[in-house]
């Protein structure tokens, strides 16, 4: 499943729904059918403009809400589509950012860093969550600059991370565990 957008809100009386849109075109997010969220719930979206909150927010309804409490109890929904439902990529350079979960990290010299376990994006950016490997946990910046090699065919993703990435700021315990000993 490829997480698609998010109910953001009621708009107005008569049930409408604020939905932030993570495709790429934000209107998309209604051109795939019924959408679902984690608990397997379908929900038929039919966009009835855009929200003056960004050009990714659009107004919708949806079928069965007819109210604006309903609309409100929606509101942190997270709405997905199954990844075969969404259009085939024509570039090597082109993947959907789900095809990213699962595959290996490696940096500049070969050395296995661990895998992706998510994507993520706080506002400033994709951050790609890698787990498993020798250096534990960690997060980088989904850029060019640290990130120039993606091959999804492979499963794998290279690293140029700058010298130190790894090294603790100084006065940093070296895990949580020592904190707490400090406490």
């Amino acid at each position: 499943m490829v997480l698609m957008g998010a109910i953001i809100g009621a708009h107005g009386i008569k049930g409408e729904v604020k939905v932030k849109s993570f495709a790429g075109t934000p209107a998309a997010i209604a051109t795939y059918g019924a959408l679902s969220d984690a608990k397997g719930r379908f929900f038929d979206l039919t966009l009835v403009g855009k929200a003056t909150a960004g050009k990714d927010v659009l107004i919708a309804r949806i079928a069965g809400i007819g109210d604006r409490n309903a609309a409100e109890a929606l509101k942190g929904v997270e709405l997905y589509v199954a990844r075969d439902r969404l259009p085939q990529i024509a570039g090597d350079e082109e993947f959907y950012l789900a095809d990213l979960i699962g595959l290996n990290v490696v940096d500049q010299t070969g050395t296995a860093l661990g895998r992706i376990v998510s994507v993520e994006n706080y506002g400033a950016g994709d951050v790609l969550s890698i787990e498993g490997g020798p250096k534990g946990a960690f997060d980088v910046a989904f850029t060019r600059a640290l990130v120039p090699v993606v091959d999804v065919a492979a499963r794998r993703v290279g690293l140029d991370l700058p010298d130190g990435f790894f090294d603790r700021p100084e006065g940093e315990p070296e895990s949580d565990d020592a904190m707490s000993a400090v406490n």
